[in-house]
This record gives structure tokens, sequence and C-alpha cells, in this order.
């Protein structure tokens, strides 16, 4: 069953909550949400969302950084192949599980 946007955003909003400035919380979900939408234009029309491992690729290399999650968001839209080497490797050194 598709999931709704202002569903994403509340069960992404924990998650978001924990990693950024309270500040910063609407701007980094606006942010996903139109990841989002960019992620179905490229890779819809079923794509309706940024895949759950691209998501937590994205959010565990933005590290909390408002400016840092505009680009990975970006980086991993034009090709999340990237993101996820990136990723891999910042687990693989930090010993990170997300």
């Amino acid at each position: 069953m598709a999931t709704g946007s202002e569903q994403r955003r509340q069960e992404r909003r924990p998650r978001v909550e924990a990693l950024f400035a309270a500040r910063e919380v609407e701007a980094a979900l606006d942010l996903l949400h139109l990841t989002d939408m960019a992620w179905h234009d490229c890779y819809g029309p079923r794509e309706l969302e940024m895949p759950p491992q691209v998501l937590d690729d994205v959010l565990l290399l933005a590290r909390g950084n408002l400016a840092t999650l505009v680009r990975t968001a970006r980086a991993a839209v034009l090709d999340f192949r990237d993101v996820r080497v990136s990723a891999d490797r910042e687990r693989a050194e930090g010993g990170n599980s997300r």
C-alpha cells in the first residue's frame, strides 16, 4: 500500500529530530520531501520515495548538518551508488550501523 508524503514525514520525524538541531528539523523534513519528489521524477513512476537504505545512507553521511544533507540528498538522486559507497566506507571506519 502506498504511503502518503505526510505519513512519511511523520515516520521520519523521530530520526531527524535525533540527528538535527531543533531549529533545523522542519527544513530537513522539507528537504527529504523534495528529495522524494526528485526521486520519483528520476526513477518513477513506481518509485514514490527514496528507498529506505538510501535514506539511511543520506542521513548517516549528513551527520546532522543541514548543508551536508542538501548536498548528499542531491548526490543520492543523481547516483545513489556513489552515496552508498561513501556510507559503507563510513560504516566500516566508524562501526556505525545506520
